[in-house]
C-alpha cells in the first residue's frame, strides 16, 4: 500500500507530462474556437476581424445543414448497427472450439498492427505503379463524367 508520501511524489513526477500533454490538448482547441469567431480568410489577408457568433448563424441557418447532419446521423447508425451485430457474431464464432484457434485469432486481429498511414502509402504505391494500370483504367473511365480532370489525375501515369 502506498503512503501518503510516495503517492505525493509520484503526482509531483507525473506533474510535467500532464502538463505538456494538457497544453497538447488546449492550445489547438483554444485557436479553433478563436478562429470560429472571426472571419479569418487566408488567401485574403488572413485576420479580417471578430464577428461573434456570424459564423455560426451561417452554418446553422444554411439549406443544406439539416439534410447534412440528418446524412451523418444515418451513417454513423448504419455503421454502428452493422458493427456490433457483425463484431458480435464474429467473436460467437472465434469463441467456439476449432483447430487452429490460435492462428484465426491472429488472422483476425493482424490488420490493426498495421498503421493507417502505412496502408495508405502501400495502397498508393500500388495505384501507380505499372502492374495496377488496368485498375486505373478502369476507374478513371468509371468515373470519368461525374469526376474532375484534376481529381483524376493522381491516377494517371
Amino acid at each position: 500500500m502506498a503512503t501518503q508520501h510516495s503517492r505525493s511524489a509520484a503526482r509531483l513526477m507525473m506533474a510535467p507530462a500532464v502538463m505538456l500533454l494538457l497544453g497538447w490538448m488546449l492550445v489547438p482547441l483554444i485557436m479553433t474556437l478563436m478562429f470560429s469567431f472571426k472571419k479569418y480568410l487566408p488567401l485574403r489577408g488572413g485576420d479580417l476581424g471578430w464577428v461573434g457568433f456570424d459564423n455560426y448563424i451561417r452554418f446553422v441557418s444554411s439549406s443544406s445543414f439539416w439534410p447534412s447532419v440528418m446524412t451523418t446521423l444515418i451513417i454513423v447508425g448504419g455503421v454502428l448497427l452493422i458493427t456490433l451485430v457483425l463484431g458480435t457474431l464474429l467473436a460467437l464464432l472465434l469463441d467456439q472450439p476449432m483447430w487452429g484457434q490460435g492462428v484465426v485469432r491472429i488472422l483476425v486481429i493482424a490488420p490493426f498492427f498495421v498503421m493507417p498511414t502505412v496502408s495508405a502509402l502501400v495502397h498508393e504505391h500500388h495505384l501507380h505503379q505499372f502492374h495496377a494500370l488496368e485498375l486505373n483504367v478502369l476507374v478513371c473511365n468509371l468515373f470519368q463524367g461525374r469526376l474532375q480532370k484534376e481529381e483524376l489525375q493522381f491516377l494517371q501515369k
